[in-house]
């Protein structure tokens, strides 16, 4: 009889308590050999292709894409292959793997990933979507070698798994999608031109041929719904019906949070329960502005300059052991707003950049959030954060101090207002600014410090 081994979800970063199934790369009953692909994995920063532990025959997965799975839980169960090779029990992998099991020993079932049935959900398209919070792994940890990420061989289709997450969420069959990338593997610019064009859409018929051009309208669907299903305020009695109660979404049923916002989540109430936030907020005038200045340059440069002015500010704090460490680099936190959730990359060394090199940083930041092709070391070890909201809109805010750091600086929404002068009056542009820190490890006076410097920066005209 074969000896039966459970694979438990290794912690695939920086302590993650959970992660999401994205793809599973074998199906019940498959052999796999060691170290190949077995599935991927969705973790708050990242796509994470997980390698076979072991060799032998795939006895039980445990979930589908989109559960969510806690760390150190079971992932799968297999019969090992005596046939083929092992892993030394005592070689380090970085995995955790259970101990030999009944081969029907139960498995503790994941996290629901909805309250839909699973029937109702394999019949839309949206079953293969999750939410993608990835960036792509730049190498992972198995065996005595680091495989780095690379395009797989899927149902004949090569794609890396960032890729794959991202036909998933626009909803691209990647079967159907026309591959430029090396070796015929289909590239995050193929899935977004397939989007664009709806040439590749899940569940979508193959192209008509020719003769079809005369075919007659397709007739409306059958599941339409009936008059009967139409929404009304009263009840079938003919009384009016309660309005949900506060918290419930009107058009579905709970559902957890994944990736980004899952982690998010956790960060922005670990940050409430830690910091002790205070907020200073002024305008800065920027009449004196020439033709050509770039708002965000401006800001970093401002915020560099206070930097170096008040170190206080562009510290770490660690409220456990009362400790503080100040920076002689300016490595600043740049939030990027996605539909997934908030990610935060970091410039670094903006203290040695100039205008342009700002800007050409700031713009490879976000192409890198955007495509999920991010390293999970830029998300993290800035030394102070900006959060630029007034592209959208809004004045002021209290932006969130995420520890350990000791500010977080928000800018506005430009605009006009009137300004005294000598002999009158005149309308300046200002930029409203406001600027969240941690009480605990800086004054008022060096908070107020920092932000006159930085509208002493911003008011030059270049």
């Amino acid at each position: 009889m074969s000896q039966t081994k459970n694979f438990n979800l290794p912690d695939l970063g920086e302590g993650l308590p959970d992660a999401t199934i994205v793809e599973w790369f074998v199906k019940e009953g498959d052999v796999i050999k060691l170290d190949e692909p077995l599935v991927s994995m969705e973790t708050a920063k990242a796509v994470v292709e997980v390698p076979s532990p072991f060799s032998g025959k795939v006895l039980k997965l445990s979930g589908a894409a989109g559960d969510i799975i806690p760390t150190g839980s079971v992932l799968a169960s297999f019969a090992l292959d005596p046939n083929l090779p092992q892993r030394a029990d005592g070689q380090d992998t970085g995995h955790s793997h259970g101990h030999a099991a009944p081969a029907a020993a139960p498995t503790p079932p994941p996290l629901p990933a909805a309250a839909a049935p699973v029937a109702a959900e394999a019949a839309k398209p949206a079953a293969a979507e999750r939410d993608d919070a990835g960036t792509v792994v730049g190498a992972m940890q198995s065996s005595n070698a680091v495989h780095a990420e690379q395009a797989l061989a899927v149902g004949g289709v090569k794609a890396v798994p960032a890729v794959r997450a991202m036909a998933r969420k626009l909803g691209v069959d990647l079967s159907r999608v026309a591959a430029t990338g090396t070796d015929g593997a289909v590239t995050m610019a193929d899935v977004k031109q397939a989007a664009a064009n709806g040439t590749a859409k899940l569940g979508a018929a193959p192209a008509p041929v020719a003769a079809a051009a005369y075919a007659a309208p397709a007739p409306v669907q059958v599941s339409a719904p009936v008059q009967s299903e139409a929404r009304t305020p009263l009840s079938a009695a003919g009384k009016p019906m309660r309005t949900q109660p506060p918290g419930v979404v009107a058009k579905g049923q709970p559902e957890p949070l994944k990736g980004v916002r899952r982690n998010m989540a956790r960060v922005m109430a670990d940050a409430h329960s830690k910091v002790v936030p205070t907020t200073l907020n002024d305008d800065a005038d920027i009449h004196a502005w020439l033709p050509g200045n770039d708002v965000t340059a401006r800001l970093v440069r401002s915020i560099v300059v206070a930097a170096q002015k008040v170190p206080a500010m562009n510290a770490w704090f660690d409220g456990e052991a009362l400790t503080r460490t100040l920076h002689a680099q300016v490595d600043i936190g740049i939030a990027v707003d996605t539909d997934d959730g908030l990610f935060v990359p970091a410039l670094r060394n903006a203290d040695m950049l100039d205008a342009r090199g700002i800007r050409e940083g700031v713009n490879r930041l976000r192409e890198q959030v955007e495509s999920r092709s991010i390293a999970a070391s830029e998300l993290s070890g800035y030394t102070i954060s900006l959060s630029n909201f007034g592209m959208f809109a809004g004045r002021y805010a209290t932006p969130v101090v995420v520890p350990p750091c000791v500010a977080i600086v928000g800018a506005g929404r430009a605009r006009h207002q009137m300004t005294p002068v000598m002999g009158g009056v005149e309308a300046h542009k200002v930029i409203p600014l406001s600027v969240t820190f941690d009480h605990r490890a800086a004054t008022g006076g060096e908070a107020a410090r920092f932000l006159r410097a930085m509208m002493d920066d911003l008011a030059l005209a270049s």
